[in-house]
């Protein structure tokens, strides 16, 4: 993975506290590219096909943006079993052709044209299964999008509004496909519907908090026990203007019953951050993971950040021992009230960045696994003690970008945007604060 060039930006302060933080950011590159390696999902797919027994003739669908490489495993150990398969991930994030299945990219975070189409693929061959074949189906996070077939009475248009609402008014991943499923027709255990009579096996990556398999990828293959009750209580709790044809939609939401398929769940954050863990170790720094279930509004997770990193230079009420890295995980949430660009780990990093600033020894990452972070081609973002002097020297005010959601922006300018390009993984995010 081509990551940022540590040391090419120059800070303020003495020569000893530059060369410090800078060999300190290339253990946090180290920790990066490790980290990413150890939750590729190839691992999670030879495990469960050594764990089930696929005794029929096997269709595989697969479905999100990690799925390429999950795909191309379970090819290579199924081999001829595989009567026919397809992959649906994002823009570039396929690795090339893999015999006997069809490969389609579609769009990612709101659906287009390219995502009906493939869901529309993905339901014709599912309806062709019969009970007398099997069923592999390999998800991860970013199928709400990858796959959308309007439910009746709607367009696309229409769904991709809704979802653009809801992205941006911070509710959390598993409102929103609460809300997602009652629009499509293929989510919410719907397309393990259309592949009955036939049964089978789905391996998840997990991008939820939780590890929630009605929520990841918003559930095609889980039983949906959502309701209208439930569905309109997140469309009150946000206020938001989703349109009366919408509404009557949603009003009409049921749940959605099947037993088809066993879901297994595989790969997640915890062994994300557990991994972050190792290879901190690995440099000499003592791990504390803090929370592998963050799901706050980035902003209030870079302050708190910037607090802890204050609290243990100054009393140190942990009683953390040094040099420590202090660990979360999860997948927060960014409300969006400016016009600017970024994702949720560059507005973590760039808000403790205002915290920590002028302290020396101090580095914090904050990284999206897949490497693609919001609407953006950056993992996520990199800062130390000297990023707001280095913004400054540019002439830069650090919270007119907090304020615009223009994180990218302002990390782009001072070598702090972490470039890893799609990983072929999927299971959320980690932020790790290094402190000598």
């Amino acid at each position: 993975m081509e990551m940022y060039q540590a040391g090419t930006i120059r800070r303020a302060g003495d020569d000893s506290g530059i060369y410090e933080v800078e060999a300190m950011r290339r253990d946090a590159e180290t920790v990066i590219q490790k980290t990413i390696e150890d939750v590729l999902p190839m691992k999670a797919v030879r495990e469960v096909l050594e764990e089930i027994a696929l005794t029929k003739p096997v269709y595989v669908i697969a479905i999100g943006k990690a799925t390429w490489g999950m795909a191309d495993e379970a090819a290579r150990l199924l081999g001829s079993r595989i009567v026919e398969g397809i992959v649906v991930t994002k823009y570039g994030h396929s690795k090339g052709n893999i015999e006997g299945f069809q490969i389609m990219e579609t769009a990612h975070p709101f659906p287009d044209d390219n995502s009906m189409l493939a869901a529309g693929k993905v339901l014709e061959l599912a309806d062709r299964v019969t009970e007398n074949e099997e069923v592999l189906l390999l998800l991860s996070g970013g199928g709400s999008a990858l796959v959308e077939m309007p439910a009746a009475g709607l367009t696309l248009p229409e769904v991709t509004r809704v979802t653009e609402i809801l992205l941006k008014c911070g509710a959390n991943i598993v409102e929103i496909n609460t809300v997602r499923k009652h629009l499509s027709a293929i989510k919410g255990g719907k397309l393990a519907k259309h592949l009955q009579p036939a049964t089978g096996y789905a391996i998840i990556l997990s991008d939820v908090v939780g590890n929630h398999p009605e929520m990841i990828a918003s559930g095609m293959t889980y039983p949906d026990a959502t309701d209208a009750p439930e569905v309109m209580e997140v469309i009150e709790k946000y206020h938001l203007d989703v349109g009366d044809k919408v509404i009557r939609v949603l009003e009409k939401s049921e749940e959605t019953l099947v037993s088809n398929i066993t879901n297994i769940v595989k790969g997640n954050v915890e062994e994300l951050c557990s991994s972050a863990a190792e290879h901190v170790r690995e440099l000499g720094y003592k791990p504390y993971i803090f929370s592998t279930n963050a799901d706050c509004e980035a902003k209030s997770l870079g302050q708190w950040f910037a607090r802890t990193a204050k609290a243990i230079r100054e009393d140190n009420p942990w009683k953390l021992e040094l040099p420590c890295a202090v660990i979360v995980g999860g997948e927060t949430v960014v409300k969006v009230t400016g016009n600017g660009l970024g994702g949720r780990n560059q507005e973590i990093a760039l808000q403790a960045a205002e915290g920590i600033q002028g302290m020396e020894k101090t580095v914090l990452f904050s990284l999206a696994s897949d490497g693609t972070d919001g609407p953006t081609d950056a993992a996520g973002g990199i800062v130390d003690g000297y990023t707001v002097k280095a913004l400054e020297d540019k002439g830069m005010n650090i919270r007119e970008y907090l304020e615009d959601n223009d994180a990218y922006c302002a990390l782009q300018e001072v070598n702090g945007l972490i470039m890893t390009g799609p990983t072929g993984t999927n299971v959320n995010d980690v932020t790790v604060l290094l402190i000598k």
